[in-house]
């Protein structure tokens, strides 16, 4: 059932976003300061391509210079990444079939305005990461 979900969630969202994820990437990494920004919006890009069997765990060992991290992420590329998911839920939600896949958008929001400190692990293994 995954793969049935994440073939449509690519087809109906899955790529656009993934494509906005790297052109935050790509213009994150273009300073040395936004480098490490730029790795978590491919990561969390790689995520949002492919979604279903994944999940976001919090770090326990992620202190301050996350939480630093994660202001500077908001101001810089969050907000419009989270608008982004916003949007293509709403439109999902249109429709009976896309209302899952509209769910699953909105469960993305939390990370893609907070990403760093947080690991993506698979859905059965989900404290691997701690």
């Amino acid at each position: 059932m995954k793969t049935i979900l994440n073939v449509i969630w690519l087809v109906l969202s899955g790529f656009w976003l993934f494509l906005a994820y790297m052109l935050a990437g790509l213009l994150l990494c273009i300073t040395i300061i936004g480098i490490p920004f730029g790795i978590a919006a491919f990561r969390i890009g790689v995520y949002a391509l492919w979604p279903f069997g994944y999940t976001t765990v919090e770090r326990r060992e992620a202190g301050a210079p996350s939480c630093v991290g994660n202001v500077l992420w908001l101001v810089l590329a969050g907000w419009w990444l989270t608008l982004g998911h916003i949007a293509t839920g709403i439109a999902l939600c249109v429709t009976i079939i896309g209302i899952p896949l509209g769910i699953a958008n909105f469960k993305l929001i939390p990370v893609s305005l907070l990403p760093l400190g947080r690991d993506i692990v698979r859905s059965n293994e989900p404290f691997a990461a701690r």
